[in-house]
């Protein structure tokens, strides 16, 4: 019976309840946008440690990107190129830092991201740099709470909580869900949470196109 118990408490804990959140952006008055063709997603830093989790939030930023005309360079190429060039996480992050790595990657701008919290609110911003003189072109922030649905980390604690013998079923499902930590996909709660805080960001990025999709 505890050990029924315990895996509906599983399932509750990935029911989402009421979702709220908030988002904001700022572009350059009176730049030029139409100039850029191509751009390149060189960091997505904090809280997120997954490469594969990092590479599903540059491709939700990178599908709105291409909604408003420009090209994302394709990741693997992008991670290829700098680790060629032996740059360090640490210097991307900066608009200096980054604004180099976009003339090795041979783009007119280049997009941070940075997240501080994801769990059971993620917050997320994002930066679109000149590689010419390390400017910010665009800035978007954006964050969403989902009550009643806990984070991969959050899950993780509570398994290690029951402490029973009955509930070392609940840590090895919660154990072959995260399938561990380098290597953890967004779940599919995660990934749509995410994508409406990114869409939310990046509707009032410059269009390079006459008419929107």
């Amino acid at each position: 019976m505890k050990i029924v118990v315990n895996v509906l408490i599983i399932a509750v804990l990935f029911i989402g309840g009421c979702s709220s959140g908030r988002a904001e952006s700022y572009s350059r008055a009176g730049y030029n946008f139409s100039m850029i063709d191509k751009v390149a997603i060189v960091a997505v830093e904090g809280a997120v440690k997954s490469e594969l989790a990092k590479n599903q939030i540059a491709d939700l930023f990178a599908m709105e990107f291409l909604k408003k005309g420009y090209a994302p360079l394709e990741q693997a190429r992008v991670r290829a190129l700098l680790e060629e060039q032996e740059f360090q996480a640490s210097e991307l992050t900066t608009e200096a830092g980054a604004a180099e790595a976009g003339k090795i990657l041979n783009v007119p701008a280049v997009l941070i991201i940075s997240i501080p919290h994801f769990g059971d609110e993620i917050a997320m911003t994002a930066k679109l740099v000149d590689i010419q003189d390390g400017t910010i072109l665009w800035l978007g922030t954006g964050s969403g709470k989902t009550g009643g649905f806990l984070g991969l980390g959050s899950l993780w604690g509570a398994g290690a909580a029951a402490g029973s013998e009955e509930n070392e079923l609940f840590g090895g499902l919660a154990s072959g869900m995260l399938g561990g930590v380098a290597g953890y996909a967004l779940s599919p709660q995660e990934t749509e949470r995410a994508q409406r805080i990114i869409k939310r960001m990046c509707r009032t990025l410059p269009s390079r196109l006459t008419t929107e999709w």
